[in-house]
């Protein structure tokens, strides 16, 4: 599935998803905010691992091995955003669009 096909009540699915494994596995009294979040980070750095020292050019050209890798990290980072999210009844959907709009004022496009 592209980015382009997925709607709120996709992600609201996969948030279910997580909650759902999360339990089966007896970790909700891991996924605190702190932990969660340093998870996150922790993702993030193993994803940008993938193209430290890459040119602009070659990051855009990534060969099958490296994007199955890079999309594995991908996923992981997502999944600790949305467990973050829920943990702390944030709604990304809504979130994302009001800093998107918010970031309309502050950085208008040029007429």
């Amino acid at each position: 599935m592209s980015l382009d096909n997925v709607n709120h009540g996709e992600l609201l699915a996969l948030r279910d998803t997580l909650r759902s494994f999360a339990a089966a596995r007896g970790w909700q009294a891991y996924h605190t905010p702190k932990n969660l979040v340093m998870a996150l980070i922790v993702e993030a750095a193993e994803l940008v691992e993938h193209f430290q020292w890459l040119s602009g050019e070659e990051s855009l050209t990534l060969p099958a091995e490296k994007l199955t890798a890079v999309r594995e990290e991908v996923a992981d980072v997502l999944i600790y955003l949305i467990e973050l999210a829920d943990v702390l009844q944030i709604d990304l959907h809504a979130a994302a669009r009001d800093k998107i709009a918010r970031n309309a004022l502050k950085y208008p496009a040029p007429d």
